[in-house]
């Protein structure tokens, strides 16, 4: 019998929703049925043997709705296996990898709240035009404009796969 799997997602610009989808899309390719929605619209996890959930990172946090989803779920979230993702920007800055720990850090929260069996850090889609506060608009310029990051799609569909993967038994 094939495991029924909620990949739930929280965002701020569309990243996490397609890093969402893409998982569900090669889980599904391993024959779990999943079901894909935002966090928002999540009212009751009885249905489903395990949780993916994940956030897009704003000032160095997943999403409030992403909190607020973990508090309202948190006693189901932990009785059952729960993987979590988020999608930050800082993965795609040149030599990402020396910032693995400190993206990694943004998940202390979440760890404190129910603990993930697995965690996946991506990056995501870079449009300025979508970004809402000015801020932010400013410090993304000035990374483009020093040549830290790039606007475009940053997101890496490799990596995205190669974790998925590694939930199939964790799952």
């Amino acid at each position: 019998m094939s495991k029924n799997i909620l990949i739930t997602y929280a965002t701020y610009t569309g990243s996490a929703q397609i890093v969402a989808e893409q998982i569900s899309a090669n889980l599904s390719n391993k024959e779990f049925k999943t079901t894909v929605m935002p966090m928002t619209e999540v009212k009751d996890l009885s249905g489903f043997d395990a949780v993916i959930a994940g956030s897009a990172i704003h000032g160095g946090m997943w999403l409030p709705e992403a909190f607020d989803f973990l508090e309202s779920h948190k006693e189901k979230l932990n009785s059952k296996p729960f993987a979590a993702f988020l999608v930050c920007m800082t993965m795609a800055m040149k030599n990402s990898e020396k910032y693995l720990q400190f993206v990694s850090d943004f998940m202390i929260p979440v760890r404190k709240i129910v603990p993930p069996v697995s965690e996946g850090l991506f990056a995501g889609r870079l449009e300025i035009k979508k970004v809402q506060s000015l801020t932010d608009k400013i410090k993304f310029r000035i990374s483009i404009a020093t040549g830290v990051m790039k606007e475009g799609d940053h997101i890496s569909s490799t990596e995205i796969l190669r974790w998925s993967d590694s939930l199939s038994h964790l799952l």
